[in-house]
């Protein structure tokens, strides 16, 4: 990945904390009124609540599990998907029982706490790791790019789709894609150290 992407997991950490001890704060709760006045009842949007749902991300991981094992023989990268998605699952759900923000009053409100959305923050690991492990050792710019894109677009639509359907406030939101990147590139500094000292993996052909 690019040196960038590394500095900016600390910037997004540094970020989430900040979001954590202020998303009380009036000027958060603004923000809040302000986008669920924007998104909700917003039906496109909220169809994209599916590809972050939790049999879909648990579907999506085994079939990328089972590609990796068969196809590519990559078992750090199987290791790699477990971290992720099952790893950033366990948690978000630490920190929401930790947390305990009660969501948006609506009828037939879920009943699980709300700060951080779990559909933003596994939703990106999911998408980013389908992105990471499609692109690995590929040299098609056109190729990383598509992938890449596609990924960051399916997770904001997902993370949206939680304020369109009044599940999350907007400030859950945005943590769950503040704490969901960092844990991103936390795991790929793992993998990417294994592979330095266990032995590269061969190129993929295009």
């Amino acid at each position: 990945m690019k040196k960038w992407f590394y500095p900016l997991a600390i910037v997004t950490l540094i970020a989430f904390i900040t979001l954590f001890f202020n998303f009380t704060h009036e000027e958060m709760q603004e923000f809040d009124e302000e986008i669920g006045e924007a998104l909700i009842g917003n039906e496109f949007i909220r169809f994209f609540h599916y590809i972050g749902e939790p049999f879909w991300i648990a579907s999506a991981a085994f079939i990328l599990i089972v590609y990796l094992a068969f196809r590519r023989t990559n078992y750090r990268g199987m290791l790699f998907v477990l971290f992720t998605v099952a790893g950033g699952n366990l948690l978000n759900h630490l920190l929401k029982e930790w947390i305990q923000r009660v969501r948006p009053e609506m009828p037939d409100q879920l009943t699980s706490f709300s700060f951080p959305s779990n559909h933003a923050m596994v939703g990106l690991l999911y998408l980013f790791t389908y992105a990471y492990l499609l692109t690995e050792n590929r040299s098609s710019t056109n190729w990383r790019l598509s992938i890449w894109i596609s990924a960051i677009v399916l997770t904001l639509l997902v993370g949206l789709s939680r304020i369109a359907g009044n599940n999350h406030y907007g400030t859950d939101v945005v943590g769950g894609w503040l704490l969901g990147y960092s844990f991103f590139i936390l795991v790929v500094v793992w993998y990417e150290w294994r592979n330095r000292n266990m032995g590269k993996r061969k190129p993929q052909p295009e």
